[in-house]
Protein backbone atom coordinates (compact mmCIF):
# COMPACT_ATOMS: atom_id res chain seq x y z
CA UNK A 1 0.00 0.00 0.00
CA UNK A 2 1.14 3.80 -0.52
CA UNK A 3 1.39 5.75 2.40
CA UNK A 4 -1.53 7.74 2.07
CA UNK A 5 -3.58 4.18 1.61
CA UNK A 6 -1.63 2.91 5.00
CA UNK A 7 -3.16 5.81 6.56
CA UNK A 8 -6.44 5.96 5.85
CA UNK A 9 -6.63 2.18 6.47
CA UNK A 10 -4.98 3.27 10.34
CA UNK A 11 -8.14 5.53 10.45
CA UNK A 12 -11.00 3.30 9.33
CA UNK A 13 -9.51 0.99 12.15
CA UNK A 14 -9.30 3.48 14.88
CA UNK A 15 -12.51 4.73 13.88
CA UNK A 16 -14.26 1.01 13.77
CA UNK A 17 -13.04 0.45 17.04
CA UNK A 18 -13.48 4.07 18.38
CA UNK A 19 -17.51 2.97 17.96
CA UNK A 20 -17.02 -0.62 19.21
CA UNK A 21 -16.11 0.73 22.82
CA UNK A 22 -12.58 -1.04 22.56
CA UNK A 23 -9.42 0.56 23.82
CA UNK A 24 -7.71 2.46 20.88
CA UNK A 25 -4.95 5.05 20.60
CA UNK A 26 -4.82 8.49 18.44
CA UNK A 27 -2.20 10.42 17.83
CA UNK A 28 -2.63 14.07 16.93
CA UNK A 29 -0.44 15.55 14.14
CA UNK A 30 -1.09 18.86 14.37
CA UNK A 31 1.33 19.18 17.72
CA UNK A 32 4.11 21.67 17.66
CA UNK A 33 7.24 21.03 19.40
CA UNK A 34 7.76 24.97 19.70
CA UNK A 35 3.90 26.31 20.09
CA UNK A 36 5.20 29.95 20.90
CA UNK A 37 5.50 31.64 24.36
CA UNK A 38 2.27 32.67 24.29
CA UNK A 39 -1.12 30.59 22.90
CA UNK A 40 -4.93 31.69 22.03
CA UNK A 41 -8.20 29.92 22.69
CA UNK A 42 -11.23 31.29 22.35
CA UNK A 43 -9.86 34.80 21.45
CA UNK A 44 -7.52 35.09 24.56
CA UNK A 45 -4.43 34.98 25.17
CA UNK A 46 -2.64 33.10 27.51
CA UNK A 47 1.27 32.58 28.40
CA UNK A 48 3.69 31.35 31.33
CA UNK A 49 2.87 34.87 33.32
CA UNK A 50 -0.77 34.17 33.81
CA UNK A 51 0.52 30.39 35.34
CA UNK A 52 3.04 32.37 37.02
CA UNK A 53 -0.16 34.55 38.63
CA UNK A 54 -2.29 31.57 39.32
CA UNK A 55 0.46 30.26 41.72
CA UNK A 56 1.11 33.94 42.61
CA UNK A 57 -2.90 34.18 43.82
CA UNK A 58 -2.49 30.79 45.77
CA UNK A 59 0.37 32.31 47.37
CA UNK A 60 -1.23 34.89 48.55
CA UNK A 61 -4.26 32.45 50.14
CA UNK A 62 -1.39 30.52 51.90
CA UNK A 63 -1.99 31.45 55.25
CA UNK A 64 -5.71 32.08 54.86
CA UNK A 65 -6.29 28.50 53.96
CA UNK A 66 -3.72 27.12 56.64
CA UNK A 67 -6.42 28.48 59.27
CA UNK A 68 -9.52 27.55 57.29
CA UNK A 69 -8.62 24.21 56.95
CA UNK A 70 -6.63 22.06 59.53
CA UNK A 71 -5.30 19.74 57.33
CA UNK A 72 -2.99 22.06 55.49
CA UNK A 73 -1.40 23.90 58.74
CA UNK A 74 1.47 21.25 58.50
CA UNK A 75 1.94 22.99 54.84
CA UNK A 76 1.24 26.43 55.29
CA UNK A 77 -1.81 26.29 53.59
CA UNK A 78 0.22 24.75 50.24
CA UNK A 79 -1.96 22.54 48.34
CA UNK A 80 0.32 20.12 46.59
CA UNK A 81 0.90 16.34 46.11
CA UNK A 82 3.99 14.02 46.61
CA UNK A 83 5.70 12.58 43.10
CA UNK A 84 5.81 9.23 43.80
CA UNK A 85 9.10 6.67 42.54
CA UNK A 86 6.18 3.88 40.89
CA UNK A 87 9.15 1.61 39.91
CA UNK A 88 7.53 -1.15 41.65
CA UNK A 89 4.36 -1.07 39.47
CA UNK A 90 6.17 -1.55 36.30
CA UNK A 91 6.08 -5.34 36.37
CA UNK A 92 2.19 -5.25 36.43
CA UNK A 93 1.59 -2.38 33.61
CA UNK A 94 4.15 -4.55 31.45
CA UNK A 95 6.68 -1.53 31.42
CA UNK A 96 9.84 -3.12 30.93
CA UNK A 97 12.90 -1.46 32.69
CA UNK A 98 14.75 -0.62 29.52
CA UNK A 99 11.27 0.99 28.26
CA UNK A 100 12.12 4.10 31.04
CA UNK A 101 11.27 5.02 34.69
CA UNK A 102 7.28 4.88 35.83
CA UNK A 103 6.39 7.72 38.45
CA UNK A 104 3.14 8.72 39.82
CA UNK A 105 1.86 12.26 40.56
CA UNK A 106 -0.23 11.50 43.55
CA UNK A 107 -3.22 14.27 43.30
CA UNK A 108 -5.28 11.17 44.19
CA UNK A 109 -3.82 12.13 47.59
CA UNK A 110 -4.80 16.02 47.60
CA UNK A 111 -5.72 17.54 50.85
CA UNK A 112 -8.87 19.59 51.08
CA UNK A 113 -10.72 18.41 47.56
CA UNK A 114 -9.00 14.34 47.66
CA UNK A 115 -8.58 14.96 43.56
CA UNK A 116 -6.51 16.90 41.38
CA UNK A 117 -9.94 19.55 41.44
CA UNK A 118 -8.31 20.90 44.37
CA UNK A 119 -6.03 23.21 41.92
CA UNK A 120 -8.49 24.39 39.47
CA UNK A 121 -11.21 24.77 41.40
CA UNK A 122 -9.66 26.61 44.61
CA UNK A 123 -7.72 28.74 42.07
CA UNK A 124 -11.28 29.91 40.30
CA UNK A 125 -13.17 30.36 44.23
CA UNK A 126 -10.35 32.07 45.86
CA UNK A 127 -10.08 34.40 42.70
CA UNK A 128 -13.89 35.50 42.98
CA UNK A 129 -12.94 36.13 46.69
CA UNK A 130 -10.21 38.48 46.01
CA UNK A 131 -12.26 40.34 43.84
CA UNK A 132 -15.08 40.68 46.23
CA UNK A 133 -12.75 40.85 48.94
CA UNK A 134 -10.65 43.98 47.29
CA UNK A 135 -14.00 45.38 46.03
CA UNK A 136 -15.24 46.20 49.63
CA UNK A 137 -12.07 46.78 51.30
CA UNK A 138 -11.72 43.76 53.52
CA UNK A 139 -8.33 43.39 52.32
CA UNK A 140 -5.30 45.73 51.03
CA UNK A 141 -3.57 44.33 47.83
CA UNK A 142 -1.20 41.80 48.37
CA UNK A 143 -1.56 41.72 52.02
CA UNK A 144 -2.71 39.89 54.90
CA UNK A 145 -5.87 37.55 53.10
CA UNK A 146 -6.13 35.82 56.64
CA UNK A 147 -8.60 39.09 57.45
CA UNK A 148 -11.04 37.26 55.51
CA UNK A 149 -11.36 34.91 58.26
CA UNK A 150 -13.15 36.98 60.43
CA UNK A 151 -17.32 36.95 60.78
CA UNK A 152 -17.19 40.84 58.94
CA UNK A 153 -15.33 39.42 56.33
CA UNK A 154 -17.80 36.05 55.90
CA UNK A 155 -20.72 38.03 56.33
CA UNK A 156 -19.90 40.18 52.84
CA UNK A 157 -18.85 37.45 51.08
CA UNK A 158 -22.17 35.71 52.10
CA UNK A 159 -24.03 37.69 50.24
CA UNK A 160 -22.52 36.03 46.95
CA UNK A 161 -23.26 32.73 45.58
CA UNK A 162 -20.59 30.04 44.34
CA UNK A 163 -22.02 27.72 41.75
CA UNK A 164 -20.76 24.84 39.61
CA UNK A 165 -22.23 21.70 37.74
CA UNK A 166 -20.19 18.64 37.96
CA UNK A 167 -20.05 14.79 38.02
CA UNK A 168 -18.69 14.84 41.54
CA UNK A 169 -15.09 16.07 42.03
CA UNK A 170 -15.49 19.41 40.82
CA UNK A 171 -18.21 20.02 42.85
CA UNK A 172 -16.95 18.54 45.72
CA UNK A 173 -13.76 21.08 45.42
CA UNK A 174 -15.72 24.38 44.59
CA UNK A 175 -18.45 23.38 47.19
CA UNK A 176 -15.89 22.41 50.16
CA UNK A 177 -13.74 25.79 49.32
CA UNK A 178 -16.86 28.14 48.97
CA UNK A 179 -18.60 27.31 51.83
CA UNK A 180 -15.53 27.59 54.10
CA UNK A 181 -14.85 31.28 53.19
CA UNK A 182 -18.20 31.96 53.58
CA UNK A 183 -19.55 31.97 50.24
CA UNK A 184 -23.62 30.21 49.85
CA UNK A 185 -22.66 27.60 47.83
CA UNK A 186 -24.69 25.47 44.99
CA UNK A 187 -23.13 22.25 42.80
CA UNK A 188 -25.37 21.10 40.37
CA UNK A 189 -24.94 17.54 39.82
CA UNK A 190 -25.32 14.96 37.38
CA UNK A 191 -27.34 11.06 37.60
CA UNK A 192 -23.90 9.72 37.77
CA UNK A 193 -22.38 11.70 40.52
CA UNK A 194 -21.91 9.42 43.53
CA UNK A 195 -24.18 9.32 46.33
CA UNK A 196 -21.20 10.00 48.85
CA UNK A 197 -20.06 12.76 47.39
CA UNK A 198 -23.26 14.57 47.21
CA UNK A 199 -23.57 13.79 51.37
CA UNK A 200 -20.26 15.01 51.62
CA UNK A 201 -21.16 18.52 49.84
CA UNK A 202 -24.64 18.47 52.15
CA UNK A 203 -22.48 17.89 55.37
CA UNK A 204 -20.20 21.05 54.78
CA UNK A 205 -23.62 23.10 54.22
CA UNK A 206 -23.54 23.32 50.48
CA UNK A 207 -26.79 23.31 48.44
CA UNK A 208 -26.80 20.19 46.17
CA UNK A 209 -29.32 19.60 43.18
CA UNK A 210 -29.38 17.01 41.09
CA UNK A 211 -30.84 16.62 37.17
CA UNK A 212 -31.52 13.81 35.56
CA UNK A 213 -29.28 14.36 32.96
CA UNK A 214 -25.62 13.74 32.20
CA UNK A 215 -22.94 16.04 32.78
CA UNK A 216 -23.82 18.68 30.03
CA UNK A 217 -27.20 19.11 31.77
CA UNK A 218 -26.21 19.91 34.97
CA UNK A 219 -23.86 22.75 33.72
CA UNK A 220 -26.60 23.78 31.60
CA UNK A 221 -28.72 24.28 34.44
CA UNK A 222 -26.43 25.84 36.31
CA UNK A 223 -25.28 28.20 33.99
CA UNK A 224 -28.59 29.18 33.94
CA UNK A 225 -29.42 29.54 36.84
CA UNK A 226 -26.72 31.68 37.61
CA UNK A 227 -26.90 34.09 34.74
CA UNK A 228 -30.35 35.34 36.27
CA UNK A 229 -28.41 36.07 39.88
CA UNK A 230 -25.68 39.01 39.52
CA UNK A 231 -24.92 37.79 42.85
CA UNK A 232 -23.69 34.80 41.77
CA UNK A 233 -20.72 33.43 40.10
CA UNK A 234 -20.73 30.31 38.18
CA UNK A 235 -17.42 28.15 37.68
CA UNK A 236 -17.77 27.22 34.15
CA UNK A 237 -15.76 23.87 33.53
CA UNK A 238 -16.23 24.26 29.86
CA UNK A 239 -15.31 27.65 29.41
CA UNK A 240 -13.16 28.88 32.24
CA UNK A 241 -9.28 30.14 32.10
CA UNK A 242 -9.05 31.05 35.63
CA UNK A 243 -9.80 27.25 36.60
CA UNK A 244 -7.53 26.17 33.25
CA UNK A 245 -5.02 28.51 34.49
CA UNK A 246 -5.20 27.49 38.48
CA UNK A 247 -4.32 23.59 37.26
CA UNK A 248 -1.56 24.90 34.89
CA UNK A 249 0.14 26.09 38.07
CA UNK A 250 1.03 22.40 39.09
CA UNK A 251 3.66 22.61 36.40
CA UNK A 252 5.61 24.84 38.50
CA UNK A 253 5.90 22.68 41.60
CA UNK A 254 6.11 19.49 39.35
CA UNK A 255 9.47 21.03 37.99
CA UNK A 256 11.22 21.80 41.42
CA UNK A 257 10.17 17.95 42.20
CA UNK A 258 11.51 16.38 39.10
CA UNK A 259 14.67 18.32 39.87
CA UNK A 260 14.64 16.87 43.58
CA UNK A 261 14.36 13.36 42.28
CA UNK A 262 17.52 13.79 39.32
CA UNK A 263 15.00 13.64 36.89
CA UNK A 264 15.82 15.52 33.77
CA UNK A 265 13.44 16.51 30.56
CA UNK A 266 15.55 16.69 27.27
CA UNK A 267 16.15 15.49 23.71
CA UNK A 268 18.03 12.10 25.78
CA UNK A 269 15.03 12.03 28.93
CA UNK A 270 12.02 12.54 27.27
CA UNK A 271 9.07 12.93 30.14
CA UNK A 272 5.92 11.25 28.44
CA UNK A 273 2.42 12.02 31.01
CA UNK A 274 -0.41 10.45 31.03
CA UNK A 275 -3.56 12.51 32.22
CA UNK A 276 -7.30 11.03 33.17
CA UNK A 277 -10.08 13.94 30.57
CA UNK A 278 -13.13 14.36 31.32
CA UNK A 279 -14.22 17.68 29.81
CA UNK A 280 -10.73 18.27 29.54
CA UNK A 281 -10.14 21.58 31.73
CA UNK A 282 -7.83 20.04 33.80
CA UNK A 283 -5.44 17.91 32.10
CA UNK A 284 -5.40 21.22 29.07
CA UNK A 285 -4.29 23.32 32.15
CA UNK A 286 -1.49 20.74 33.27
CA UNK A 287 -0.48 20.76 30.13
CA UNK A 288 -0.31 24.01 28.96
CA UNK A 289 2.05 24.71 31.70
CA UNK A 290 4.07 21.47 31.45
CA UNK A 291 4.75 22.29 27.64
CA UNK A 292 5.21 25.62 28.09
CA UNK A 293 7.63 25.65 31.56
CA UNK A 294 9.96 22.43 29.92
CA UNK A 295 9.65 22.56 26.51
CA UNK A 296 9.38 20.24 23.27
CA UNK A 297 10.61 17.29 25.41
CA UNK A 298 7.43 16.70 26.97
CA UNK A 299 4.46 13.95 25.54
CA UNK A 300 1.37 14.41 26.78
CA UNK A 301 -1.44 12.16 26.71
CA UNK A 302 -5.10 12.21 27.85
CA UNK A 303 -6.89 8.84 28.83
CA UNK A 304 -10.44 8.46 28.75
CA UNK A 305 -13.45 5.54 29.05
CA UNK A 306 -14.21 3.70 26.23
CA UNK A 307 -17.61 4.64 25.99
CA UNK A 308 -17.01 8.48 26.91
CA UNK A 309 -13.87 9.84 24.67
CA UNK A 310 -14.87 13.23 24.08
CA UNK A 311 -11.85 14.73 24.19
CA UNK A 312 -10.73 12.21 21.40
CA UNK A 313 -13.38 12.42 18.93
CA UNK A 314 -13.29 16.34 19.39
CA UNK A 315 -9.55 16.21 18.23
CA UNK A 316 -10.77 13.80 15.44
CA UNK A 317 -13.34 16.37 13.76
CA UNK A 318 -11.04 19.28 13.97
CA UNK A 319 -11.76 22.84 14.75
CA UNK A 320 -15.42 24.56 13.63
CA UNK A 321 -16.68 21.09 14.94
CA UNK A 322 -18.35 20.02 18.27
CA UNK A 323 -19.01 16.13 18.20
CA UNK A 324 -20.98 14.32 21.10
CA UNK A 325 -19.91 10.90 22.39
CA UNK A 326 -23.37 9.94 21.03
CA UNK A 327 -22.83 10.88 17.53
CA UNK A 328 -20.71 7.69 17.69
CA UNK A 329 -23.05 5.23 19.29
CA UNK A 330 -21.79 5.32 22.61
CA UNK A 331 -23.49 5.35 25.24
CA UNK A 332 -21.26 8.23 28.30
CA UNK A 333 -21.36 5.44 30.54
CA UNK A 334 -18.79 4.10 32.92
CA UNK A 335 -17.99 3.99 36.48
CA UNK A 336 -14.83 6.70 36.18
CA UNK A 337 -17.87 9.44 37.08
CA UNK A 338 -15.63 12.43 36.47
CA UNK A 339 -14.75 11.43 32.82
CA UNK A 340 -18.42 10.50 31.76
CA UNK A 341 -18.66 13.68 29.86
CA UNK A 342 -20.35 13.43 26.41
CA UNK A 343 -18.47 16.50 24.72
CA UNK A 344 -15.34 18.53 25.08
CA UNK A 345 -14.42 21.85 26.38
CA UNK A 346 -14.42 23.64 23.16
CA UNK A 347 -11.74 26.08 24.82
CA UNK A 348 -9.57 22.84 26.03
CA UNK A 349 -9.49 21.33 22.67
CA UNK A 350 -8.47 24.68 20.92
CA UNK A 351 -5.73 25.33 23.50
CA UNK A 352 -4.30 21.80 22.64
CA UNK A 353 -4.31 21.21 18.85
CA UNK A 354 -0.49 22.57 19.08
CA UNK A 355 0.47 21.15 22.35
CA UNK A 356 -1.30 17.15 23.16
CA UNK A 357 0.53 14.32 21.95
CA UNK A 358 -2.17 12.34 21.66
CA UNK A 359 -5.58 10.36 23.37
CA UNK A 360 -6.30 6.70 24.51
CA UNK A 361 -9.22 5.17 25.58
CA UNK A 362 -9.07 2.08 28.74
CA UNK A 363 -12.07 0.16 29.31
CA UNK A 364 -13.55 -0.15 32.67
CA UNK A 365 -12.36 -3.73 33.95
CA UNK A 366 -9.13 -2.36 33.35
CA UNK A 367 -9.48 1.04 35.73
CA UNK A 368 -10.15 -1.69 38.42
CA UNK A 369 -7.79 -4.04 37.84
CA UNK A 370 -5.01 -1.28 38.06
CA UNK A 371 -6.60 0.66 40.99
CA UNK A 372 -5.74 -3.05 42.37
CA UNK A 373 -2.42 -3.34 41.07
CA UNK A 374 -1.28 -0.23 42.03
CA UNK A 375 -3.05 -0.66 45.73
CA UNK A 376 -0.64 -4.01 45.64
CA UNK A 377 2.73 -2.46 44.67
CA UNK A 378 2.45 0.92 46.44
CA UNK A 379 -0.05 0.47 48.74
CA UNK A 380 -1.92 4.25 47.43
CA UNK A 381 -5.41 4.19 46.84
CA UNK A 382 -7.49 5.78 44.25
CA UNK A 383 -10.67 5.68 42.42
CA UNK A 384 -11.62 4.33 39.29
CA UNK A 385 -10.94 7.50 37.22
CA UNK A 386 -7.84 7.98 38.60
CA UNK A 387 -6.50 4.52 37.32
CA UNK A 388 -7.07 5.72 33.59
CA UNK A 389 -3.39 6.85 32.98
CA UNK A 390 -1.88 3.74 34.33
CA UNK A 391 -2.88 1.51 30.53
CA UNK A 392 -0.24 4.71 28.79
CA UNK A 393 2.56 2.94 28.85
CA UNK A 394 1.68 -0.11 27.36
CA UNK A 395 -0.31 1.68 24.59
CA UNK A 396 2.73 3.08 23.42
CA UNK A 397 5.21 0.24 24.11
CA UNK A 398 2.17 -2.40 23.09
CA UNK A 399 0.16 -1.47 20.45
CA UNK A 400 1.15 -0.64 16.80
CA UNK A 401 -0.37 3.06 16.76
CA UNK A 402 1.91 3.64 19.92
CA UNK A 403 5.09 2.28 18.41
CA UNK A 404 4.25 3.93 15.08
CA UNK A 405 4.49 7.12 17.33
CA UNK A 406 7.10 6.51 18.81
CA UNK A 407 9.19 5.93 15.78
CA UNK A 408 7.83 9.02 14.45
CA UNK A 409 8.34 10.98 17.61
CA UNK A 410 11.90 10.32 17.98
CA UNK A 411 11.24 9.10 21.27
CA UNK A 412 11.87 5.24 20.65
CA UNK A 413 15.12 6.05 20.04
CA UNK A 414 15.90 7.48 24.10
CA UNK A 415 13.27 5.21 25.45
CA UNK A 416 15.31 3.53 28.38
CA UNK A 417 16.38 6.93 29.71
CA UNK A 418 12.27 8.33 29.23
CA UNK A 419 10.63 8.90 32.66
CA UNK A 420 6.79 7.97 32.28
CA UNK A 421 4.61 10.14 34.64
CA UNK A 422 0.82 9.05 35.95
CA UNK A 423 -1.27 11.87 36.77
CA UNK A 424 -3.54 10.36 39.63
CA UNK A 425 -6.93 12.48 40.12
CA UNK A 426 -8.65 11.29 43.02
CA UNK A 427 -9.31 8.67 45.84
CA UNK A 428 -8.53 10.19 49.19
CA UNK A 429 -12.03 10.91 50.43
CA UNK A 430 -13.62 7.54 48.90
CA UNK A 431 -15.31 6.20 51.85
CA UNK A 432 -14.02 2.93 53.00
CA UNK A 433 -17.04 0.64 52.20
CA UNK A 434 -16.83 2.19 48.66
CA UNK A 435 -13.39 1.55 47.89
CA UNK A 436 -13.12 -2.36 49.29
CA UNK A 437 -16.03 -2.53 46.60
CA UNK A 438 -13.79 -1.39 44.35
CA UNK A 439 -11.29 -3.44 45.18
CA UNK A 440 -13.59 -6.53 45.11
CA UNK A 441 -14.22 -5.54 41.64
CA UNK A 442 -10.79 -5.06 40.24
CA UNK A 443 -9.63 -8.90 41.55
CA UNK A 444 -12.33 -10.53 40.14
CA UNK A 445 -11.41 -8.70 36.97
CA UNK A 446 -7.69 -9.85 37.59
CA UNK A 447 -8.94 -13.74 38.40
CA UNK A 448 -10.84 -14.14 35.35
CA UNK A 449 -7.93 -12.78 33.00
CA UNK A 450 -5.58 -15.51 34.92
Amino acid sequence: MTPAETTAAADALLASRLRNAQPVLWTNPARQAQPGPALQARGTTISLDDTKAAAGRLARFAGLLAEVFPELAASGGVVESPLLNAAALQPALGLAAGQGRLFIKADHSLPVAGSIKARGGMHEVLEFAEQCALRHGLVQPRGDYRALNTPEARAVLGRYQVAVGSTGNLGLSIGVVASALGFQATVHMSADAKEWKKDRLRQRGVQVVEHAGDYERAVAAGRAEAAADPQCHFVDDEQSFSLLLGYSAAALHLQRQLAKQGVAVDAEHPLIVYLPCGVGGAPAGITFGLRLLLGPHVHCFFAEPVQSPCFMVQMMAGQGEHPSVYDWGLTNRTEADGLAVPRASLLAAELMWPLLSGVFTVADDTLFAQLVQVLDALGERIEPSAAAGFSGPAMLTGTTAGQAWLHRSGVGAVLPQATHLVWTTGGLLVPDAQYQGFVQRGRAVIAAQV
